[in-house]
């Protein structure tokens, strides 16, 4: 009887220790003290580790919304949930969120990364395809009228037999891609309607030619190739909304045409931009950007572009770990002066570009040295000197808090003729022993070696006095209490911004695009 009546005590404590998880518009509100009974609640759910004043997180919202709303209707068990990161912050370091939104999909409990686009259908494709069936079974007509027109992008395949080498081969390709959805079909008369005589895969698409038909080894990685190379639009323009199917895609090439859709020339430079793109589809990706919408603008400072330099185009390399960029070499646009520098890329024959600025007249004037690409290696890879060097953005208001600290270290060296304090704008230069994943990044290159050493200590001017002193041997610790310009972030996370699009006064780390 007592042990009866202690679990009792024990089972009603538990449930009023529970906290409510309430929800906003169909989200569910979660914090450190009902995280954890909301993953053994829930088997599936998707949770967005926010920031309250971060930009993309507030776009985020009402498509986020609207994706739980669909789930809702739908009566699917799968919940989307969210966490105020700056608040739960336990949650933010145990789940190792390093920007905003951070999206990560919990299956019994178990994270992943979420890897879908930010569109509410998007959202609830994604979704639906982790928790369902790699390909679903449609069983009549209408099932496939209604999978296909439901979707900016659909793939049917026809297989007479469902557990032919072929079907199997289908459905694996299927389990590989998370953001188009698969469907099955084993009737002949069905097929038949879709002019498939036996077995057959369609990709239907709402853009371009409409569909486009399988014609491969049926091969798992056959059928994914031709999957990714049909389900993105021929040409793409850069916005909001396509920036993650541009960057989140298995197309790690892309030709970025920078022009004003203002301009008298728009159509037929981009009427050669199509013409070109059908040559090197499932090759290369081929984007257009508008440059004059304001949000574009990074994108353009990261290559080195003002107005007055377009329309020109680029090549990056997302594959190479510094993102190669490649400069065509003509200025009159026509269709095969462009075919000719995608083709030359693909043929290996061209060198990347590095950008630099012409080397300042004062640039040695005052106590902290300006470097360019021109003059960098023979300042900062003297080996007779010691030198430290910040690789900053104008915009970057980490880098403005640091500027008066970095004046201040250098006008301390600026009579010792072993040391050199310099910066270097890397919006306009661009080095290829350096690679800059965030700003500002500082170098030390130490005299009588050709070792490059990352400074990752405190930014106060006694930890950066201290590193110089000890010949970049000590790497002081960063202080306890936050350095000032860590303090007030009003810029959006590495998760959702690169450096084309980093709000002012954020570290911000590139991402695996721009």
């Amino acid at each position: 009887m007592k042990v009866y009546v202690l679990l009792m005590i024990a089972l009603v404590g538990s449930v009023f220790c529970e906290e409510e998880i309430i929800e906003e518009e169909n989200v569910l509100v979660l914090t450190k003290d009902n995280f954890d009974d909301a993953l053994a609640k829930h088997n599936h759910i998707l949770v967005e580790f926010y920031a309250p004043w971060c930009g993309h997180c507030k776009a985020l919202a009402p498509e986020y919304a609207g994706a739980a709303g669909t789930l809702k209707e739908r009566g699917s068990d799968i919940k989307l949930g969210k966490v105020d990161a700056t608040v739960h912050t336990e949650l933010a370091t145990k789940f190792q969120v390093q920007g905003y939104p951070t999206i990560k999909f919990f299956k019994g409990g178990k994270p992943i990364e979420y890897g879908g686009g930010r569109q509410s259908a998007d959202i609830v494709s994604w979704l639906e395809k982790k928790t369902g069936p790699p390909a679903k079974s449609l069983e009549s007509s209408e099932d496939v009228k209604k999978f296909i027109d439901d979707k900016e992008v659909a793939v049917v395949g026809f297989f007479a037999d469902l557990e032919s080498a072929k079907a199997k081969a289908y459905t694996g390709a299927a389990d590989s891609i998370d953001d188009v959805e698969f469907g099955i079909v084993s009737s002949a008369d069905i097929a038949k309607e879709y002019n498939v005589d036996g077995n057959g895969i369609i990709l239907f698409k709402k853009f371009d030619e409409g569909r486009a038909v399988f014609s491969g080894e049926y091969e798992s990685d056959a059928i994914a190739s031709f999957v990714n190379a049909n389900k993105m639009p021929l040409v793409m323009e850069f916005t909001d909304e396509s920036a993650p199917k541009i960057f989140g895609g298995d197309i790690k090439v892309h030709i970025l045409l920078f022009i004003k859709k203002s301009a008298d020339t728009f159509n037929d430079i981009l009427g050669y931009f199509n013409d070109v793109a059908k040559d090197f589809k499932g090759k290369m990706l081929f984007v257009y950007i508008d440059v004059d919408v304001e949000d574009n603008s990074r994108v353009s400072e990261f290559f080195g572009l003002t107005k007055d330099d377009v329309p020109t185009v680029r090549i990056i390399n997302m594959t190479e770990q510094d993102m190669a960029k490649f400069k065509p070499d003509f200025e009159t646009f026509s269709a095969d002066a462009l075919r000719k520098f995608a083709q030359d890329f693909v043929d290996g024959s061209l060198k990347p570009h590095r950008m630099s600025e012409d080397i300042p007249d004062d640039w040695d004037k005052e106590p902290v040295k300006v470097l360019v690409g021109k003059n960098f290696h023979e300042i900062a890879l003297d080996k007779s000197k010691n030198v430290f060097v910040e690789f900053y953005a104008p915009w970057c208001g980490h880098c403005k808090q640091l500027a008066p600290i970095w004046d201040k270290l250098a006008e301390k060296y600026k009579d010792d003729e072993s040391i050199v304090i310099a910066k270097m704008d890397s919006t306009k230069n661009e080095i290829e022993e350096v690679r800059v994943d965030s700003f500002p990044t500082l170098k030390w290159f130490p005299k009588d070696s050709d070792e490059i050493v990352d400074y990752t200590g405190g930014r106060t001017l006694d930890d950066l006095t201290k590193f110089v002193e000890s010949g970049g041997k000590d790497m002081p610790a960063e202080s306890e209490e936050p350095a000032p310009e860590e303090e007030e972030g009003e810029g959006e996370g590495v998760e959702e911004t690169d450096e084309a699009d980093a709000e002012d006064g954020e570290e911000v780390k590139p991402k695996e695009e721009l």
